[in-house]
């Protein structure tokens, strides 16, 4: 959130920089990852399946609510069409990769 705070006090509009050059929802991946993480710690299935129910019924909807929302943005579609959802296509990967080997040399 300190990306988007800090970018959208200098820019408004759509964010296509930094973490969301390569996903829409970085936020929402990192707290997956995180919580994924204690999840797995813990051998039973109980946390596992309220993670999943908290992903499926309370995130996923609110992304596809952030995502209508940013959709009213002219640059959205090639910016969705660029981005993952959750994780970076795998093009997007190789051109990251590539440009940092490009700007180090």
């Amino acid at each position: 959130d300190a990306q988007k705070h800090f970018t959208l006090k200098y820019k408004k509009g759509l964010i296509t920089t930094g973490m969301f050059a390569l996903i829409r929802h970085p936020n929402y991946l990192g707290e997956m990852m995180i919580y994924g993480g204690f999840a797995t710690m813990v051998p039973h299935w109980i946390p596992k399946a309220v993670l999943a129910w908290v992903w499926l019924q309370v995130f996923l909807p609110n992304m596809k609510m952030k995502e209508s929302s940013m959709s009213r943005y002219p640059e959205w579609d090639d910016y969705c069409a660029r981005t993952g959802f959750l994780l970076p296509p795998p093009i997007a990967l190789v051109r990251c990769i590539s440009s940092s080997r490009t700007k180090g040399e």
